[in-house]
């Protein structure tokens, strides 16, 4: 409990920190006190978004001042080691590696000092947690993937990334569900819309998830986008075993 910090972010939220560093400790700690704060009955609970190493609490001050929503919130935080948090769920992602799709898989091959075919290799191969959303919607910032492949961004962004485009920045990895400017190095694309305005459930991952990336050829990245055009795809997923990597 010391370890935890409360900060104030402006006058109706408050962001509780739980550690500095990105790692699935901390994260289960963040999923375990969010599910203790939505059955808890704590009123004036308008939101909760989790990050990499913390939960912001939105509140209402008008139904909950926050000196008695830090009390609150402190005494949830001993009964976390009982809190059963459900298996997560596993999202499979196809990606169409290289050529326009992923201009800059080359890139990455020759700064990791391997093949392109290694490099797909090596980043389709982990399931990786979603820790946080982010930047534009359903922006996925993931944990998980191996280090040989790290590659530091662009030195210039560009100024309009394709939806659906995967990309690698630094240790990290994701996907961009809308077009936007960005700095990472493009090493594929998938035809899964990961952000749909018009949906019942617009954003398609959720922090606490994790993504598995399998490479498609361009027969089936086209297959999947004319059925993700007349609404009709489904995207695949399954629960992830206990220990997986």
């Amino acid at each position: 409990m010391n370890e935890v910090r409360f900060l104030n972010a402006g006058d109706t939220a408050v962001t509780v920190e739980f550690g500095n560093e990105i790692s699935e400790e901390i994260n289960g700690r963040i999923r375990a006190f969010n599910i203790a704060l939505q059955n808890s009955g704590i009123p004036g609970i308008v939101e909760t978004v989790p990050t990499y190493r913390s939960l912001m609490v939105h509140y209402d001050p008008g139904v909950i001042r926050y000196p008695a929503l830090e009390k609150a919130l402190k005494g949830l935080l001993g009964s976390l080691d009982k809190v059963q948090i459900p298996p997560s769920e596993v999202l499979e992602i196809p990606v169409l590696y290289g050529g326009e799709e992923g201009p800059d898989l080359n890139f990455v091959a020759e700064h990791a000092g391997k093949s392109v075919d290694e490099v797909i290799a090596i980043h389709s191969a982990p399931e990786y947690l979603i820790y946080m959303l982010g930047f534009t919607p359903g922006f996925t910032y993931l944990g998980g993937m191996d280090e040989s492949i790290v590659t530091p961004r662009l030195k210039t962004p560009r100024v309009k990334i394709p939806a659906g485009s995967v990309g690698i920045a630094g240790a990290q990895t994701g996907v961009y569900p809308i077009d936007s400017p960005g700095g990472w190095q493009l090493i594929g694309q998938t035809p899964v819309r990961m952000y749909a305005p018009e949906r019942e459930k617009p954003i398609l991952p959720e922090a606490g998830q994790y993504i598995k990336f399998y490479p498609i050829t361009r027969a089936e990245y086209d297959k999947i986008a004319a059925q993700e055009a007349a609404g009709t795809y489904v995207c695949k997923r399954h629960a992830r075993e206990e220990g997986a990597k």
